[in-house]
């Protein structure tokens, strides 16, 4: 599935990095970066990536061709960083579910995993899916090789506090069965998140062989 090959991007040896030219640094350069990052989303969704072109993405923005390439220097630099984007949001709310159950049980701290994906998942999740499959197409740098290590290491250092066996090889398992459930739900159009919620820490639970909570 596309998100195993997310993951385990990080296994595999560096590819030549798709980076932005430069960071925007005024507030209109960033409008525009923000501008350009939105067009692409609604191509990427609409189109795939094999619809996906600069000079699609700049006049959706409403920008130039030439100011796009300010920014970004090919259609793999703009994918690039809204992968970087997404992998870093859902770091960020996996690290805060550790830390604030950093004293629970595993059922507890499982659950609070479970809620940050759903969390992160439940905007757009068609671009979520959009984006997966994409990343598997473009080349990214150390920084997104490093990202999806250390969303690994947080739901590995969780798994490890309560001394699941094989910490790595369970952490894959678990994201993988997580994320294609959660996408698979929201890409139906439900909006019953606790039972969404219930239902994936069932299968998480009965995978890790534990009491659902």
């Amino acid at each position: 599935m596309f998100w195993t090959r997310f993951v385990m991007a990080v296994k595999t040896s560096a590819q030549p990095a798709a980076n932005p030219r430069k960071k925007p640094r005024q507030a209109r350069a960033k409008a525009t970066v923000d501008a350009i990052l939105q067009a692409s989303a609604h191509i990427l969704v609409a189109q795939g990536f094999e619809g996906f072109n600069t000079n699609a993405v700049a006049e959706r923005a409403g920008v130039s061709v030439g100011s796009l390439y300010q920014y970004f220097p090919n259609k793999e630099a703009i994918i690039a960083e809204m992968v970087r984007a997404k992998r870093t949001r859902l770091l960020h709310g996996l690290q805060a579910a550790e830390v604030a159950h950093q004293e629970s049980d595993l059922p507890e701290a499982l659950a609070a995993l479970v809620a940050a994906t759903i969390a992160h998942q439940k905007g757009w999740p068609q671009l979520s899916q959009a984006l997966d499959r994409a990343a598997a197409l473009v080349p990214l740098s150390e920084e997104g090789a490093a990202l999806t290590a250390a969303i690994l290491d947080v739901l590995q250092r969780v798994l490890q506090r309560h001394r699941v066996a094989d910490v790595e090889v369970a952490a894959l398992d678990l994201l993988s069965l997580c994320r294609g459930m959660i996408d698979g739900a929201l890409l139906r159009g439900e909006s019953d998140l606790d039972d969404l919620q219930a239902r994936v820490m069932r299968a998480a639970s009965g995978y890790l062989g534990i009491a659902v909570p």
